[in-house]
C-alpha cells in the first residue's frame, strides 16, 4: 500500500449493516470532508495519469462526478458525464446492464467524445463492475479509446476488477477492502 493508498483507505467511514444487515457500506463522506485526504485523494489520480495527455475524464453518475470534475481539472481534459437513463438533455446512446434484480440503464451524449479521445472512466467504487461495463461500451462506440478505469475505492470480493480485466481493461483503485 502506498502513501495515499494508506492514508485515504483510513479517511473512509464503514457503517456496519447498512443498507441492510450483512453489509459494510463504504461512506466516501468522510474523505470529501477531510481537506488533508481529499487532496491526497485526487492527488494520488493527478499523480498516476499526469503527463498522458488524457482528452476526458468520463466520470459514473454521481459520486464519480465528485472525483471525474476535480481530476479533469487538473489534468486540463474534459469532463464527460455518464448519467443514469433519462438525465440527458441532448441525443444519447444507451446501454443497459444487469441488477441483482433487474436491470438499469446508462447514458452519455452521443458527441461526448471524437473517435480516437484517449478516456479516463472514473467513479467511486467498483463493485460487481455492470455500471463500468456499461460505460465503457458506449465510450466505445463512440470510438474513444480507454486508458484506464479508475475508482476510489475496489471491493475485490464482488468480482468487479476482475469483469474490468478479463474485457481488456486496465483498472486501477486506490485502495481495497477484501473479505468485509
Amino acid at each position: 500500500m502506498d502513501y495515499f493508498s494508506e492514508s485515504i483507505k483510513k479517511a473512509i467511514r464503514t457503517v456496519p449493516d447498512w443498507p441492510k444487515p450483512g453489509v459494510s457500506f463504504r461512506d466516501i463522506t468522510t474523505v470529501l470532508q477531510d481537506k488533508t485526504a481529499f487532496r491526497k485523494l485526487i492527488d494520488a489520480f493527478v499523480h498516476r495519469y499526469h503527463g498522458q495527455h488524457i482528452d476526458a475524464v468520463a466520470a459514473v453518475d454521481a459520486r464519480g462526478f465528485i472525483i471525474g470534475s476535480a481530476l479533469a481539472y487538473e489534468l486540463n481534459a474534459s469532463l464527460v458525464l455518464v448519467r443514469k437513463k433519462g438525465k440527458l438533455p441532448f441525443d444519447t446512446l444507451v446501454e443497459d446492464y444487469e441488477l441483482e434484480y433487474g436491470t438499469a440503464s446508462v447514458e452519455l451524449h452521443e458527441d461526448a467524445f471524437k473517435p480516437g479521445d484517449k478516456v479516463i472512466l472514473v467513479d467511486d467504487l467498483i463493485a460487481t463492475g455492470g455500471t463500468m461495463l456499461a460505460a465503457t461500451r458506449l465510450i466505445r462506440r463512440i470510438g474513444a479509446e480507454i486508458v484506464e478505469v479508475a475508482a476510489m475505492i475496489d471491493l475485490p470480493d464482488l468480482g468487479g476488477s476482475r469483469k474490468l480485466q478479463e474485457e481488456g481493461l486496465q483498472v486501477y483503485t486506490v485502495c481495497s477492502f477484501e473479505g468485509d
